[in-house]
Protein backbone atom coordinates (compact mmCIF):
# COMPACT_ATOMS: atom_id res chain seq x y z
CA UNK A 1 0.00 0.00 0.00
CA UNK A 2 1.34 3.43 -0.95
CA UNK A 3 1.04 6.42 1.38
CA UNK A 4 1.93 9.89 0.14
CA UNK A 5 3.78 12.13 2.58
CA UNK A 6 2.16 15.50 1.95
CA UNK A 7 5.01 17.92 2.59
CA UNK A 8 7.82 19.72 0.79
CA UNK A 9 9.92 19.83 3.97
CA UNK A 10 12.69 17.24 3.59
CA UNK A 11 13.41 17.28 7.33
CA UNK A 12 9.84 16.19 8.05
CA UNK A 13 10.01 13.59 5.27
CA UNK A 14 13.11 12.03 6.81
CA UNK A 15 11.59 11.95 10.30
CA UNK A 16 8.30 10.44 9.16
CA UNK A 17 10.10 7.83 7.06
CA UNK A 18 11.96 6.68 10.18
CA UNK A 19 8.89 6.81 12.40
CA UNK A 20 6.44 5.09 10.04
CA UNK A 21 8.48 2.05 9.12
CA UNK A 22 5.47 -0.26 8.76
CA UNK A 23 5.61 -3.58 6.92
CA UNK A 24 3.56 -3.44 3.72
CA UNK A 25 3.33 0.36 3.71
CA UNK A 26 5.37 2.18 1.08
CA UNK A 27 5.93 5.88 1.77
CA UNK A 28 6.16 7.98 -1.38
CA UNK A 29 7.03 11.62 -1.90
CA UNK A 30 5.13 14.09 -4.06
CA UNK A 31 7.74 14.19 -6.84
CA UNK A 32 7.47 10.39 -7.22
CA UNK A 33 3.80 10.71 -8.18
CA UNK A 34 4.23 13.68 -10.54
CA UNK A 35 3.34 16.48 -8.14
CA UNK A 36 6.28 18.72 -8.97
CA UNK A 37 6.25 22.09 -7.18
CA UNK A 38 2.88 21.23 -5.66
CA UNK A 39 2.18 23.46 -2.69
CA UNK A 40 -0.83 24.20 -0.52
CA UNK A 41 -1.43 27.56 1.12
CA UNK A 42 -1.78 27.21 4.89
CA UNK A 43 -4.82 29.39 5.54
CA UNK A 44 -6.12 27.50 8.57
CA UNK A 45 -6.21 28.91 12.09
CA UNK A 46 -5.24 25.67 13.84
CA UNK A 47 -2.71 22.87 13.37
CA UNK A 48 -5.56 20.54 12.45
CA UNK A 49 -6.96 22.89 9.81
CA UNK A 50 -3.58 23.40 8.14
CA UNK A 51 -2.68 19.70 8.20
CA UNK A 52 -6.12 18.84 6.81
CA UNK A 53 -5.78 21.33 3.96
CA UNK A 54 -2.51 19.71 2.93
CA UNK A 55 -3.60 16.10 3.41
CA UNK A 56 -6.80 16.54 1.39
CA UNK A 57 -5.18 18.52 -1.43
CA UNK A 58 -2.31 16.06 -1.86
CA UNK A 59 -4.66 13.06 -1.66
CA UNK A 60 -7.07 14.41 -4.27
CA UNK A 61 -4.25 15.46 -6.61
CA UNK A 62 -2.39 12.15 -6.37
CA UNK A 63 -5.20 9.64 -5.99
CA UNK A 64 -3.37 8.19 -2.98
CA UNK A 65 -4.05 8.32 0.75
CA UNK A 66 -1.96 11.18 2.09
CA UNK A 67 -0.48 12.05 5.45
CA UNK A 68 0.21 15.69 6.28
CA UNK A 69 1.89 17.35 9.22
CA UNK A 70 1.44 20.81 10.64
CA UNK A 71 3.67 21.74 13.51
CA UNK A 72 4.73 24.74 15.47
CA UNK A 73 6.56 26.13 18.45
CA UNK A 74 4.66 27.77 21.31
CA UNK A 75 6.70 29.98 23.65
CA UNK A 76 5.01 30.84 26.94
CA UNK A 77 6.66 34.25 27.33
CA UNK A 78 5.41 35.24 23.87
CA UNK A 79 1.80 34.23 24.58
CA UNK A 80 2.13 31.08 22.50
CA UNK A 81 3.89 32.65 19.54
CA UNK A 82 4.95 31.73 16.94
CA UNK A 83 2.48 28.80 17.05
CA UNK A 84 1.11 27.80 13.66
CA UNK A 85 3.07 30.67 12.10
CA UNK A 86 6.47 29.23 13.09
CA UNK A 87 7.71 28.96 9.52
CA UNK A 88 6.56 32.48 8.59
CA UNK A 89 7.30 34.13 11.94
CA UNK A 90 10.27 36.15 10.69
CA UNK A 91 8.75 36.75 7.25
CA UNK A 92 8.49 34.87 3.98
CA UNK A 93 11.46 33.10 2.36
CA UNK A 94 13.79 33.34 5.35
CA UNK A 95 16.28 30.72 6.48
CA UNK A 96 16.09 28.65 9.65
CA UNK A 97 19.01 30.70 11.02
CA UNK A 98 17.09 33.94 10.40
CA UNK A 99 13.98 32.55 12.12
CA UNK A 100 16.06 31.53 15.12
CA UNK A 101 17.76 34.93 15.32
CA UNK A 102 14.38 36.68 15.14
CA UNK A 103 12.93 34.56 17.96
CA UNK A 104 16.01 34.96 20.17
CA UNK A 105 15.85 38.74 19.68
CA UNK A 106 12.23 38.78 20.86
CA UNK A 107 13.24 36.84 23.97
CA UNK A 108 16.40 38.84 24.63
CA UNK A 109 15.16 40.54 27.79
CA UNK A 110 13.01 37.66 28.98
CA UNK A 111 13.94 35.66 32.11
CA UNK A 112 14.16 31.88 32.17
CA UNK A 113 10.54 31.35 33.23
CA UNK A 114 9.32 33.18 30.14
CA UNK A 115 11.37 30.89 27.89
CA UNK A 116 9.42 27.70 28.59
CA UNK A 117 7.99 26.32 25.39
CA UNK A 118 6.59 23.31 23.63
CA UNK A 119 6.71 21.88 20.16
CA UNK A 120 3.35 20.70 18.76
CA UNK A 121 2.78 18.39 15.80
CA UNK A 122 -0.54 17.42 14.21
CA UNK A 123 -0.73 14.55 11.73
CA UNK A 124 -3.78 14.14 9.51
CA UNK A 125 -4.56 11.26 7.15
CA UNK A 126 -6.88 11.75 4.16
CA UNK A 127 -8.15 9.27 1.60
CA UNK A 128 -8.20 10.19 -2.13
CA UNK A 129 -11.80 11.43 -1.89
CA UNK A 130 -10.79 14.00 0.72
CA UNK A 131 -12.25 12.16 3.71
CA UNK A 132 -10.24 12.55 6.92
CA UNK A 133 -9.45 9.05 8.19
CA UNK A 134 -7.36 9.85 11.25
CA UNK A 135 -5.72 12.65 13.21
CA UNK A 136 -3.13 12.53 15.97
CA UNK A 137 -1.33 15.23 17.93
CA UNK A 138 1.99 15.14 19.76
CA UNK A 139 3.75 17.52 22.18
CA UNK A 140 7.27 17.98 23.48
CA UNK A 141 8.02 20.33 26.37
CA UNK A 142 11.22 22.25 26.95
CA UNK A 143 12.55 25.80 26.87
CA UNK A 144 14.29 28.17 24.50
CA UNK A 145 18.04 28.38 24.95
CA UNK A 146 20.13 31.52 24.57
CA UNK A 147 22.10 30.46 21.51
CA UNK A 148 21.89 27.75 18.82
CA UNK A 149 23.59 24.44 19.62
CA UNK A 150 23.89 21.32 17.50
CA UNK A 151 23.67 20.50 13.81
CA UNK A 152 21.29 17.53 13.64
CA UNK A 153 17.85 18.93 12.96
CA UNK A 154 15.98 21.73 11.27
CA UNK A 155 13.72 24.65 12.10
CA UNK A 156 14.00 25.74 15.72
CA UNK A 157 15.73 22.51 16.84
CA UNK A 158 19.07 24.23 17.69
CA UNK A 159 17.46 26.47 20.34
CA UNK A 160 14.82 24.11 21.76
CA UNK A 161 16.27 22.58 24.93
CA UNK A 162 14.54 19.37 25.95
CA UNK A 163 13.47 18.71 29.53
CA UNK A 164 14.91 15.23 29.74
CA UNK A 165 18.59 15.80 29.04
CA UNK A 166 19.16 19.56 28.74
CA UNK A 167 20.44 19.24 25.18
CA UNK A 168 18.84 20.94 22.22
CA UNK A 169 16.87 18.91 19.71
CA UNK A 170 19.72 19.53 17.26
CA UNK A 171 22.21 17.92 19.67
CA UNK A 172 20.28 14.64 19.82
CA UNK A 173 20.79 11.61 17.61
CA UNK A 174 17.89 10.71 15.33
CA UNK A 175 16.82 7.88 17.64
CA UNK A 176 17.00 10.11 20.74
CA UNK A 177 14.96 12.80 19.01
CA UNK A 178 12.37 10.36 17.68
CA UNK A 179 11.84 8.97 21.19
CA UNK A 180 10.77 12.31 22.71
CA UNK A 181 9.84 14.70 19.89
CA UNK A 182 6.38 16.07 19.17
CA UNK A 183 6.42 14.48 15.73
CA UNK A 184 7.63 11.19 17.20
CA UNK A 185 4.79 11.20 19.73
CA UNK A 186 2.18 11.93 17.05
CA UNK A 187 3.68 9.44 14.59
CA UNK A 188 3.68 6.53 17.03
CA UNK A 189 -0.06 7.04 17.57
CA UNK A 190 -0.64 7.48 13.84
CA UNK A 191 1.33 4.31 13.08
CA UNK A 192 -1.17 2.33 15.12
CA UNK A 193 -4.04 3.93 13.22
CA UNK A 194 -2.37 3.15 9.89
CA UNK A 195 -2.01 -0.51 10.87
CA UNK A 196 -5.72 -0.61 11.71
CA UNK A 197 -6.81 1.16 8.51
CA UNK A 198 -4.47 -0.50 5.98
Amino acid sequence: MKLLIATNNQGKVAELARLLDIKGLELVMHAEVGLIDFDVEETGLTYFENASLKAVAFAKASGLPSLADDSGLEVDGLDGEPGIYAKRYAGENVTDAERIAFLLKKLEERPGAARTAEFVAMLVLSDPSGKILAQEIGHCEGHIGFEPRGTNGFGYDPIFVTQLNHRTMAELTNSEKDAISHRGNAARKMAQRLREIF
